[in-house]
């Protein structure tokens, strides 16, 4: 008696971990609740991605056939773990099956047929299978026979062997900067990805890279050319499937290093090696009237201003001076940013340059650079930032040719995630 459902919970394990138990909670009067544990292993992926429809049969009889209205995607390896839960502890199962338009299921093994004799009497059965063949994004039926007729209410766990991949690539250029890489994308269906470094517990997306529609595309790329100095850091992905599903996967740990401070313009992928000279003095301007009320002082103001400061930076050869002045000469939305050889929070950021006044030697190449700033926000997240391009090809080979000769085992993303500069 009563309605009967169905669940599956899912963890993917490390080793560390250990056996999995359930926990039966306290239900009403009559109420009982039967649970099985099976545990996968992988034989090749890089993860497991998973995916889930039930279905129920309300037409009583020992035909049971439970439709979902949940598409699925499906592909070679597959497993499907079925599972049924009817309010008759006689009735026995047998023919367990799942079917899926274009899409054929090997050998469905019937993996337990328990009698709930406790409570109000139900029947919980597992089976599980693979797909042998076929592909697509259809919805399944679950069906069996039973020794007694009755309704019911069944389910599929869809398991898969992942095939997206993430890593982050330094590049050999100055400034430093990582090239980021989701692979494997039309394996698992994703259609969502958004990118972000971490360091600490801290998440800063990529530019560019937050909630970017790949759907039909195999592989994101990215470049990340705002990543703090010093600091260990990796990426991660979020990816969301065609399901609405959210996986998250992560990179190998990476640290930029470099022997300076450094300006740059990420969006257009140039910087200068500077050493700041002066400490800095933050002003904080606030517009305020004041009023004498009878003797007594009454202040009306804004909020203060963010901080503004003259930075004295210095550079030390002719190629780093010429690099500072082609930064500056043309940044993306009058916005540069500073970053000390080890990272430092209180400093390290954006500034919007209002004025900049350059004194050189006469005697070497140093050079001094005032400039004139006020702490802002990063550029607009819409723009990429700048990487490898077709010119950095052309200044390393002479033909078409001599790209097929060196990328040969190979295709166009080997060449995408290539280091010209090395």
């Amino acid at each position: 008696a009563g309605p009967r459902r169905v669940t599956f919970f899912v963890r993917e394990l490390v080793a560390s971990d250990t056996a999995p138990t359930v926990s039966i909670p306290t239900g009403g009067t009559g109420s009982t609740i039967a649970a099985r544990i099976y545990s996968f292993t992988r034989s090749a992926g890089t993860g497991w991605r998973w995916a889930y429809a039930f279905g129920e049969d309300t037409s009583s009889g020992t035909g049971f056939s439970a439709a979902s209205s949940t598409a699925l995607t499906w592909a070679a390896g597959d497993v499907a773990v079925i599972g049924y839960g009817i309010p008759l502890s006689t009735a026995s199962f047998s023919a367990e099956a799942i079917t899926a338009s274009g899409i054929t299921f090997g050998t469905i093994t019937e993996r337990a047929d328990d009698a709930i004799t406790a409570g109000h009497d139900s029947r919980f059965v597992t089976a599980t299978g693979a797909v042998s063949s076929g592909s697509g994004t259809q919805a399944p039926t679950l069906a069996a026979t039973l020794s007694s007729a009755s309704t019911g209410a069944a389910g599929v766990l869809r398991l898969r062997e992942a095939g997206t991949d993430m890593e982050a690539f330094p590049q050999t250029v100055f400034p430093p900067r990582n090239l980021i890489s989701a692979t494997g994308l039309l394996t698992d269906n994703i259609t969502g990805v958004s990118l972000y470094r971490q360091v600490g517990d801290t998440l800063t997306p990529v530019r560019a890279a937050v909630d970017v529609d790949v759907s039909g595309s195999d592989v994101l790329i990215r470049i990340d050319a705002e990543q703090p100095f010093g600091v260990a850091h990796e990426y991660l992905a979020v990816l969301t499937d065609v399901n609405g599903l959210q996986w998250t996967i992560y990179s190998s740990t990476i640290t930029s290093t470099v022997d300076s401070d450094v300006i740059s313009d990420a969006v257009r992928g140039i910087g200068a090696a500077v050493r700041i000279e002066t400490p800095l003095e933050w002003q904080r301007t606030r517009e305020a009237t004041k009023f004498n009320a009878g003797g007594r002082i009454v202040v009306v103001g804004k909020k203060r201003s963010a901080p503004s400061t003259t930075m004295t930076v210095r550079t030390e050869t002719d190629a780093d001076g010429d690099a500072l002045n082609a930064v500056l000469a043309d940044l993306t939305e009058g916005v540069l940013l500073f970053r000390k050889q080890d990272s430092l929070s209180r400093l390290d950021g954006y500034y919007a340059l209002s004025d900049d006044t350059e004194s050189p030697n006469w005697y070497d190449s140093y050079r001094w650079f005032a400039l004139e700033v006020q702490q802002t926000e990063a550029w607009p997240s819409v723009l990429e930032a700048a990487g490898f391009t077709l010119q950095d090809i052309a200044d390393n080979y002479s033909s078409l040719q001599d790209i097929a000769t060196d990328f040969t085992p190979g295709d166009l993303l080997d060449i995408a995630l290539f280091d010209f500069g090395a």
